[in-house]
């Protein structure tokens, strides 16, 4: 699993990060992925998240963008994603 803190040099905290996620086009996904990111970041609000459903509608990804501080915030994030059964992977 790549972490974030294979990014590049001068990489720069605080900065705008697209946290994005993938998994089945099901009810209540988009919610799921929000939860598990505002748990390491409170503040994303509705106007932060895009959705898009694959070309044949089966899959959803899901984008949040936040306001990162840190790379271990990332890292803590990307492990929790890549954790839950219903995150197929995270782009």
């Amino acid at each position: 699993m790549r972490q974030v803190s294979d990014a590049p040099a001068g990489f720069a905290f605080p900065c705008s990060y697209a946290i994005k996620a993938m998994g089945v086009a099901e009810p209540g996904f988009d919610a799921l992925v929000i939860d598990i990111i505002r748990q390491h970041c409170p503040e994303v609000h509705a106007g932060s998240v895009t959705t898009r459903p694959s070309r044949t509608g089966r899959y959803l990804a899901v984008t949040v963008v936040i306001e990162a501080r840190s790379r271990a915030q990332l890292d803590a994030i990307y492990a929790d994603l890549t954790a839950h059964d219903k995150v197929l992977t995270r782009l």
